[in-house]
């Protein structure tokens, strides 16, 4: 704790700055578990982080920044606020390793409407938990005590990350070819997109979140919905290092039809039988519930793929045997072949 730091009058209007330290003391704990490089300076004004790339001739950093979305008035109206921090790390760091870049550390941004320091941890907590599962430091963050902007119990999450790639190990879809193939890489559920809708479907402010629901395997809905978005950053790096990776898409808002055609160049599309897309119960029910097109589904949720990965023919089954070392029970998705279209669904 800050000695001798302390304003009665910012209290009054709504900002305890003690709660602040106390939430820093509180979530310092995680970010040790964090700690790739021994370095810590959490309550400074900046994070250090050494840039070890020695063993690179042309290192490029690589960053990436996003949010969780809607989805956190799903942890705030249950309460549960210790995997959502999981969510944007997730984000941030999926997206970089579609460069095949190795995320080296991540900042968080949290604004609240009261700093309740226990709730700060938690939230620091899930974002801590996801660096472990990407390898990366947790460096560093902001908390913003935001009264009269936002409710008490409400808060927002958006983080940043920056990785490194040496620049011939750049992802380069220019050289993939009709032919190569699609690998799909299952998500944990609906992650972190389309939860506007999610909310409107299942009018979650009126739903019952808690009760075993049979469509989704005795599973409430809320834990469903809760599910952390999965991490993908250490089955591709070893896939990376033993496979010549041709296209990365990480499968969030915009679904197949947005995301997939970010990893092909131009000329080329990908042929996938809707049959072979592994899509868990979660989706069907939404769809049901909601009477949403497939297109639309396809275009809005990942519908089962977290992840694809193009490579060519002949990797297929090292690639396949590689990610299920390492975690991934990957399947073939699509093949690659002459288009504009971008995703063709059969």
């Amino acid at each position: 704790m800050i000695k001798d730091s302390y304003s009665e009058s910012y209290k009054e209007a709504g900002v305890d700055i003690t709660a602040g330290y106390r939430s820093v003391e509180l979530m310092k704990k995680h970010i040790r578990r964090t700690l790739t490089d021994g370095m810590e300076n959490v309550g400074g004004f900046g994070g250090l982080f050494p840039l070890g790339t020695a063993d690179m001739k042309e290192p490029i950093l690589v960053s990436g920044t996003d949010g969780v979305g809607t989805k956190l008035r799903l942890a705030i109206l249950m309460d549960k606020h210790d995997t959502i921090g999981v969510d944007c790390v997730a984000m941030c760091v999926n997206d970089v390793i579609c460069c095949g870049a190795k995320p080296l550390f991540f900042l968080d941004y949290i604004a609240c409407g009261k700093n309740v320091p226990e709730k700060i941890a938690a939230i620091v907590g899930g974002v801590a938990d996801g660096c472990v599962q990407a390898g990366c430091a947790l460096i560093g963050g902001e908390t913003a005590e935001h009264p009269g902007t936002m409710p008490e119990e409400d808060y927002d999450l958006a983080g940043f990350t920056v990785g490194v790639v040496e620049k011939s190990r750049l992802i380069d879809t220019a050289k993939t070819r009709a032919g190569d193939v699609m690998l799909a890489l299952p998500s944990s559920g609906l992650h972190s997109n389309g939860f506007s809708l999610v909310r409107k479907v299942f009018d979650v402010e009126h739903a019952d979140l808690s009760s075993p629901v049979e469509e989704l395997g005795g599973r409430s809905l809320g834990e469903t919905l809760l599910t952390p978005t999965k991490i993908y950053v250490k089955p591709v790096l070893a896939l990376l290092g033993q496979v010549n990776v041709k296209g990365i898409s990480h499968i969030t808002g915009g679904g197949f039809y947005e995301n997939m055609p970010r990893s092909l160049p131009a000329g080329l599309g990908v042929k996938i039988k809707k049959k072979d897309v592994r899509t868990p119960a979660i989706f069907s029910l939404l769809q049901k519930r909601g009477n949403i097109s497939e297109h639309d589904m396809f275009n809005t949720f990942n519908m089962g793929v977290g992840m694809s990965v193009t490579v060519a023919r002949e990797d297929v089954e090292k690639s396949l045997a590689v990610l299920k070392e390492n975690g991934e029970e990957a399947y073939v998705l699509g093949e690659i072949v002459p288009s504009d279209m971008g995703v063709i669904l059969e």
